[in-house]
């Protein structure tokens, strides 16, 4: 179909469509009343606006933590002997639990 053709058909018929002069009741005074009334605030939508900020910020911050967390990690010797290392915690657990 000729979309030019189709447009001019639909021009034609908004153009011979009589607007109607009907108005809703007291179609004003509720107007006139929204303009007036005093504003409300959308406390959740405020509060997902400052999450939402906070973003960035909460997300460089963690990332620098871990890539801090993850260098000094890297640096620390592991422990030659595993069975040397459990006795150790095992017996410092002791020393506090005795005195």
């Amino acid at each position: 179909m000729d979309l030019e053709k189709l447009q001019q058909q639909l021009m034609a018929a908004a153009k011979a469509a009589v607007p109607n002069d009907h108005v809703p009741y007291a179609f004003e005074k509720r107007i006139m009343e929204r303009l007036t009334a005093p504003l409300t605030v959308d406390v959740w939508a405020l509060w997902g606006n400052w999450l939402w900020r906070a973003v960035t910020p909460c997300a460089s911050v963690m990332a620098v933590l871990g890539i801090w967390v993850v260098v000094t990690m890297h640096n620390e010797p592991e422990p030659q002997n595993l069975e040397q290392a459990i006795e150790n915690t095992i017996m410092s657990g002791d020393d506090v639990a005795g005195e």
